[in-house]
């Protein structure tokens, strides 16, 4: 099995909730298996600066299934827990971005991995860190913790007290 690295948002409606719920309906997905979910953290909004601030967790899971399959569910679930559409880098009820499958490297029309622009967000960097400090980007050839001393972004980033702990 791989380590795959997933990206978890939200920033509209009750954000813990959201993040809650999608880290619980990760195991339903067949053939993943969550391991591990990282601590919460608050962070300012990227892109589109003018929304509410955001919650974002990471979580290490396995699959079986491929990353093309695996980024299918997962953008069903978001669809099923009530993400709606909005404007690139707009406010979202839930994101669960799939940001790294063990080593590989994909780059086709419907999805790129690693995540490409994984590298140049704190948000998304200070999670991994806590989950894999040493766990190495495979286009990069550099740890997280080595992308995150790199990072340009230079956002606030609050490690909350929330939990997130994952399903039994």
């Amino acid at each position: 099995m791989n380590a795959i690295f997933l990206g978890l948002g939200s920033n509209k409606g009750d954000r813990f909730s959201y993040l809650r719920q999608a880290v619980d309906s990760l195991n339903s997905i067949p053939g993943v298996t969550v391991n591990a979910v990282s601590s919460v953290y608050e962070t300012e909004p990227r892109g589109v600066e003018d929304q509410s601030d955001f919650l974002n967790a990471a979580a290490l899971v396995e699959s079986s299934v491929s990353a093309e399959e695996l980024a299918g569910s997962l953008k069903m679930l978001e669809r099923s827990l009530g993400r709606t559409a909005s404007e690139r880098w707009g406010p979202r009820e839930i994101d669960i971005d799939l940001l790294l499958y063990g080593s590989l490297v994909l780059d086709t029309a419907s999805l790129i991995i690693p995540h490409p622009e994984l590298h140049k967000r704190r948000f998304v960097l200070e999670p991994l860190r806590e989950l894999d400090p040493d766990f190495v980007h495979p286009r990069l050839r550099a740890s997280i913790s080595t992308l995150y001393t790199r990072c340009p972004d230079k956002g606030w980033v609050r490690k909350t007290s929330m939990k997130l702990t994952q399903p039994e």
